[in-house]
């Protein structure tokens, strides 16, 4: 073969060989999935070490940033608020706090699309609305683990168009109680605790 040739060979394997490296022979839908979920789902801080301690519910979101909404007026004030709101960007990782079971995925007019995790012990629920849609795969009587991706922040409901947040709640529960039965806490002590401790 010709010098020529073998120039000519040599650019079309080279050629040949960035198209392959650009190219994957896998689902497509599993590859965007995956990219999806791991650009919307940074790392959560870590499992919390003592009781009554939990994760951040929103990934990237450290404890000294919540404030404490407790019994802040709602409903032009014929109401208090019964959770913690965390604001974030639209799309940003909700996580579970606490470990638990998916007891309820759950759509409501006022915390538009949501989700309750009852502990282990089923003494408590965990609460998170005005999501803007599950982690894929998510189901009801689902086992998750504290920092695990369960959802994404939103603005369903009645947070209002553009105001992304979490309202993350909690419930004492009875064991016989069913998902909405609880008696409302004030959440924020158990997370403003999350800070690291040495």
């Amino acid at each position: 073969m010709s010098r020529l040739g073998w120039i000519i060979l040599a650019v079309v394997v080279v050629v040949a060989g960035a198209f392959l490296s650009m190219t994957s022979f896998g689902s497509t839908e599993r590859r965007t999935s995956r990219v999806a979920v791991a650009a919307s789902a940074p790392d959560a801080e870590p499992a919390p070490e003592r009781p009554g301690q939990l994760v951040v519910p929103v990934a990237g979101v450290r404890p000294s940033a919540i404030a404490d909404s407790w019994n802040d007026p709602r409903g032009g004030g014929s109401r208090g608020h019964h959770g913690t709101d965390i604001p974030a960007p639209g799309g940003t990782a909700v996580v579970a706090a606490a470990a638990g079971r998916v007891e309820k995925l759950f759509r409501s007019g006022l915390g538009g699309i949501t989700v309750y995790i009852r502990s282990p012990d089923r003494r408590w629920i965990y609460y998170y609305a005005h999501l803007a849609g599950y982690t894929p795969g998510l189901a009801e009587g689902q086992a998750v683990r504290a920092g695990q991706s369960i959802a994404y922040v939103g603005d369903t409901g009645d947070a209002g168009e553009g105001n992304y947040h979490l309202h993350f709640g909690m419930q004492r529960m009875q064991p016989d109680q069913r998902w909405y039965q609880g008696e409302d806490v004030n959440p924020y002590p158990m997370l403003a605790a999350a800070a690291p401790t040495r």
